[in-house]
């Protein structure tokens, strides 16, 4: 039976400060690019680099954060990796009011900032292992997935809002003050935490940066969720910039209609994300990575027939929707099984090698698609990121290795339901 116990005082503090900065980033969506753009008059060359490049440095930088956020108290490291982003966040406003705002510290604030929300999620997903039973996971981690889509479907459009009638840093200015707030909830938690496992050897060891991949790849469970993950978030997040081409530029959408075409679906992770327990109750966690895993990779092909017009519209948006539908439902399964699936003492570097893996993922496919949207067309290349994901349902676990111990088998759970 899946628990409905709310998990508690802490974890509500937890959940505030995750979604306050949710919001906070939610409004501040596209930030950069578009100060890059506004303000800056960066080239297409400068923006996409901004995209990509800033990330990907950033998942560099917080490889050797793992194994120090492993092996301190976590409350502290996700209180400092806030104060970090909200300082790397506050320099654009103040160097943009001076008049000295450039596209170099553009790049240096993303990279920090992608850093510290690694080293940050590392850090609450350890914490949150710690705080709540075992059999609240899932509602734990379908609360953070829902607020997460919520952000997303809210933030953008009011950001975009703001920035016409505020300019440029408005939004910047309130990411900041979000991470800032997010601290300030930590800070609110009163539950003593447990001192981390002290490691045998010394954490600074360079094997130390390897264990989270080593406990991934020896792991089938894990190993082939992981693989199938990189691969299909990259190449969904890879469609994202030649979509904005296709749609802005060839097809001649008003930014509006692009922008809700975005937005509105965001609206389905909501419902994905409070299917989450039913359908892992009813059908068991096997078949929904099985089912709901290769339900996400088959929509993708459909942003490839987008036309002009008001069908156009409705394609990108029925396609989005049914992607970020099987998103939310399967997103939190798979961060509750791979807390279970993970010893304590290794989780903050087993979610960073993830969470480092899956940037580095994105950043790779996204420039390799953009070259080839180059030397063929948006179109072409939406095609082939289109097919490619319908090969990932192949790397899902084939065999039912992934039953938790504190989550029934379905067929035992409806039989003794009669």
């Amino acid at each position: 039976m899946v628990s409905r116990r709310p998990p508690g005082r802490s974890f509500g503090w937890l959940w505030t400060a995750y979604a306050v900065s949710a919001y906070g980033s939610g409004l501040g969506f596209g930030a950069l690019p578009l100060i890059a753009v506004l303000a800056l008059h960066a080239s297409p060359a400068e923006v996409s680099a901004l995209s990509a490049v800033g990330p990907a440095v950033g998942a560099l930088l917080a490889l050797p954060l793992a194994p120090w956020v492993e092996f301190r108290h976590k409350r502290p490291v996700m209180i400092t990796m806030d104060l970090t982003r909200f300082a790397a966040m506050a320099t654009i406003p103040a160097a943009y009011a001076f008049g000295r705002l450039g596209f170099v510290q553009l790049l240096v604030v993303s990279a920090l900032v992608a850093a510290a929300k690694i080293a940050f999620n590392a850090a609450s997903g350890a914490y949150l292992k710690a705080l709540v039973r075992p059999d609240d996971l899932l509602a734990a981690n379908a609360r953070f997935e829902s607020t997460n889509w919520s952000s997303i479907a809210v933030g953008p459009p009011l950001g975009g809002a703001a920035i016409g009638l505020f300019g440029p840093v408005v939004t910047v200015v309130a990411d900041a003050f979000s991470y800032l707030l997010s601290a300030l909830c930590i800070t609110a938690i009163r539950d003593r935490e447990e001192a981390p496992t002290t490691p045998g050897r010394s954490p600074a060891r360079a094997g130390a940066l390897l264990d989270g991949w080593r406990h991934i790849m020896g792991h089938s469970g894990l190993r082939a969720l992981y693989l199938n993950q990189v691969l299909v978030a990259g190449l969904i997040m890879a469609t994202e910039p030649l979509l904005a081409v296709l749609l802005l530029r060839q097809l001649g959408f008003p930014p509006w209609q692009y922008a809700l075409a975005f937005a509105a679906p965001c609206f389905g992770g909501l419902i994905g994300s409070r299917l989450a327990r039913r359908v892992v109750a009813r059908y068991g966690r096997h078949r929904v990575f099985r089912t709901v895993g290769a339900l996400r990779a088959v929509w993708l092909i459909g942003l490839a027939f987008v036309r002009p017009g008001v069908v156009g519209l409705v394609t990108v948006m029925a396609v989005e929707l049914a992607i970020i539908v099987n998103m939310s439902l399967y997103t939190p399964v798979l961060a509750t099984y791979r807390l279970e699936q993970t010893p304590q003492h290794l989780v903050a570097r087993t979610l960073s090698a993830w969470s480092i893996g899956q940037q580095a993922s994105i950043a790779v496919l996204t420039a390799l698609a953009g070259l080839l949207a180059d030397a063929t067309s948006p179109r072409t290349a939406l095609t082939v990121a289109g097919l490619l994901i319908l090969a990932t349902p192949l790397l899902l676990p084939r065999h039912d290795r992934t039953t938790s111990p504190h989550e029934p088998e379905p067929s035992r759970s409806r039989s003794a339901s009669r």
